[in-house]
């Protein structure tokens, strides 16, 4: 698998990931969902990636079970950003 676009992605900006292999963790991944990944440099030269999966912790995973996705600005954002609370009361 390609990484070149994971390690493109400036520092600042945040890298997602589709799931396409979940057949030793199907409780921890989801097929074809997206996922959010963490710089890892390490993980990335053994062929891992560092990836928050259904637990919210951050675990490595082999990097040939995800294929590298490019968002649009707004959507990294709100991705990042988390869920957001009412403001009704």
């Amino acid at each position: 698998m390609s990484t070149r676009l994971i390690k493109s992605r400036p520092q600042s900006g945040a890298s997602f990931v589709l799931c396409v292999d979940n057949s030793e963790y199907p409780a921890s991944l989801e097929l074809h969902k997206i996922y959010r990944v963490i710089a890892d440099r390490g993980a990335l030269e053994s062929g891992d990636l560092r990836v928050v999966d259904e637990s919210g912790d951050d675990y490595l995973y082999p990097a040939d079970w995800f294929i590298p996705i490019d968002l649009p600005h707004d959507i990294r954002v709100k991705l990042t950003r988390g869920p957001r609370r009412s403001s009704k009361r």
